[in-house]
């Protein structure tokens, strides 16, 4: 469907003012179908008259609708596999030897529909013996009321619980629904949170994590917003934390809060006061 260039940056405009997220021209390719639902609904004829409709001001609840629809929520189970294995050998064991007091707060930020945190969820449920006893905090976040609503709820079609689930957590860890709907058990959704939050707004409760998990989220940003996301990622993050981002995405020469981690490739940790790299306890 054919929009005009004004109107292409306007809702360029809209989203970043509203969000922080860039609408690139690499990412303008999505308007026509992440809008035409909306259309429909509103019995707008093209682009161009929705675009008219939300400069009025007039109608706030379509405004919110098409920031809605042009957030990026692309996510599914064990995305990349390779992070959550790392996690789990790597921070998540050294916690494991080192903290006294048993409790591990891990923070999803840009959780987009769950899957992420569900995911975590059952990798640590599948080694209850290994945890137990132990209080492991794990909340989502994410800007999208909507995608929060689909992540509290924790149902997801069929191909989005075959699209990364192994057969084995499929089965063990989700209930059949019907009309092709699962559902994620109860005790996986009582172990995680979800809040609607932009990730450039303070931090979630408890305020520090152990792990923050920001993967594929900064990559819309402009670096302005992204070194305040990086200042907001830092001001949640414990002192002997963790920062896991995307496979596309890193922490240096974007800002000076976080340093590599000399112990796990890709991960990142604080830069303490001082600017010396901390000692870590590594873990074989």
């Amino acid at each position: 469907m054919e929009i005009s260039s004004a109107a292409e940056r306007i809702l360029a405009s809209l989203l970043e003012t509203r969000t922080g997220q860039q609408l690139t021209l690499a990412r303008r390719w999505r308007i026509d179908s992440a809008l035409a639902s909306i259309l429909r609904e509103h019995g707008f004829a093209n682009l161009d008259q929705l675009v008219a409709r939300i400069v009025t001001g007039r109608d706030p609840a379509l405004t919110e609708a098409v920031i809605e629809a042009l957030l990026n929520n692309e996510t599914y189970f064990y995305r990349d596999k390779l992070p959550f294995d790392l996690l789990l050998g790597g921070p998540l064991a050294r916690l494991e030897r080192t903290r006294a007091d048993r409790k591990i707060a891990i923070w999803c930020a840009g959780c987009s529909t769950g899957q992420e945190v569900y995911s975590l969820a059952m990798s640590i449920a599948d080694e209850a013996a290994r945890w137990q006893g132990w209080r492991i905090e794990i909340v989502g976040t994410d800007l999208s009321r909507g995608a929060i609503e689909r992540a509290k709820a924790g149902t997801y079609s069929q191909f989005e619980v075959q699209r990364g689930l192994p057969i084995t957590q499929m089965v063990r860890w989700f209930e059949e629904m019907g009309g092709g709907a699962w559902q994620v058990s109860p005790d996986i959704r009582r172990a995680v949170r979800f809040e609607a939050r932009n990730i450039i707004e303070a931090p979630p409760a408890p305020g520090r994590f152990d792990i923050v998990l920001c993967r594929n989220v900064l990559l819309y940003f402009s670096p302005e917003v992204r070194r305040l996301a990086f200042a907001r990622l830092a001001q949640g993050i414990a002192h002997d934390g963790t920062l896991m981002l995307g496979a596309g995405e890193t922490a240096l020469g974007q800002t000076d809060r976080f340093v590599s981690d000399p112990d796990h490739r890709g991960l990142y940790i604080p830069t303490p006061a001082g600017g010396q790299v901390p000692l870590r306890v590594r873990v074989a």
